[in-house]
């Protein structure tokens, strides 16, 4: 009897799941449920990263775009006064050339996997990167590292006094 591996399952559940939320986003009349949709897509990229072992981009993934990105899209749709009330004109006006651009694009990268040479190679053993890349952060990439947290603070005081409407009146 052949045993059932559960990483192939596993796979094309998450690819099932991004490509849905993708669908999602791209489709969705609300804005809102566009941005709900946008963190399926993101999480599921996130565990398509586990699944290649590639454990920092995963959790750089779900922290940075999770966690910031899409928490700030999430706050700018919900402080933005009435922003559901938007009617767009003309809706329907671009959606053929985007469905003819959709089927070309498409028939192109169906046309690149079928012709292309896919050379099998044994799976190696999944290696841990975290430690190596922490401490390249803590020595080899200290000043680099911290310039960049001094960039990231100014923006953010830069963000804080532009919000703040006592300053700007």
């Amino acid at each position: 009897m052949t045993e059932i591996s559960l990483f192939p399952i596993v796979f094309y559940a998450l690819a099932a799941v991004t490509v849905v939320s993708a669908l999602g986003v791209a489709f969705s009349n609300n804005i809102f449920y566009s941005a709900i949709a946008l963190m399926g897509t993101l999480l599921g990229a996130a565990g398509l990263y586990v699944m290649l072992a590639a454990d920092f981009v995963a959790v750089v993934q779900i922290f940075v775009y999770v966690g910031g990105i899409l928490v700030l899209t999430l706050f700018a749709i919900n402080l933005t006064s009435r922003i559901g009330d938007v009617s767009i004109s003309n809706r329907s006006l671009g959606r053929f050339p985007a469905f003819v651009a959709l089927a070309l694009s498409g028939g192109v990268m169906v046309r690149a996997i079928r012709e292309a040479s896919w050379n099998m190679v044994e799976v190696r053993e999944a290696v841990p990167t975290i430690n190596g890349i922490g401490n390249a952060f803590l020595t080899e990439y200290i000043l680099p590292f911290e310039l960049a947290s001094l960039v990231l603070l100014a923006a953010l005081v830069g963000a804080v006094v532009l919000s703040r409407k006592e300053l700007r009146d």
